[in-house]
C-alpha cells in the first residue's frame, strides 16, 4: 500500500471515530444522557475511548490501534442496536432517535469499519508466484 493511501486511510478512520466520539459526548453533556443509569456512563466511556483511539490513529498505524478503532466502532453499533431490539439495562429507543445524531453516528461507525477493512486488505502482500506477471 502506498504511503499516501495508508495515511489517507488512517486520517479518514480517525475522523470517523472522532465524529462518533463527539456525538456520544454531546448526547451525554447536552442531550440528557448523563442522567440515564448505566447508559449515560457508557456514552461517556464510548466518547473517551473514541477520542483516545483517534489520537492513537494520528500517531500510529499499529494493528493494535486499528483493532481498537474497530472495537470502538463495533461497540457503538452494538450500543445502538441493543436498545432498539431487546433493550439494555431497561433502556429502549426506537428508530433513528435522537435525530440526526443516531443516523450520523451509525454512518460514521460503519464508514470507520469499511475504511479499516479496506486498509487491512490493501496492506496484505500478494502471495508469491501469484502476481499475474507470468
Amino acid at each position: 500500500m502506498k504511503a499516501s493511501a495508508a495515511l489517507a486511510a488512517r486520517l479518514s478512520t480517525a475522523a470517523a471515530i472522532a465524529v462518533s466520539g463527539y456525538i456520544h459526548a454531546d448526547l451525554y453533556l447536552n442531550g440528557g444522557y448523563w442522567h440515564i443509569h448505566i447508559i449515560g456512563t457508557a456514552f461517556l466511556l464510548q466518547a473517551g475511548g473514541a477520542f483516545a483511539v483517534t489520537l492513537l490513529l494520528l500517531v500510529s498505524d499499529s494493528a493494535i490501534v486499528r483493532l481498537g478503532a474497530a472495537a470502538v466502532a463495533l461497540g457503538a453499533l452494538g450500543g445502538f442496536t441493543l436498545p432498539r431490539t431487546v433493550g439494555i439495562f431497561g433502556f429502549t429507543e426506537h428508530g433513528f432517535t435522537p435525530s440526526p445524531q443516531a443516523a450520523i453516528s451509525v454512518i460514521v461507525e460503519m464508514a470507520a469499519l469499511l475504511l479499516l477493512a479496506a486498509w487491512q486488505l490493501a496492506m496484505r502482500k500478494p502471495a508469491e508466484g501469484l502476481t499475474g506477471a507470468e
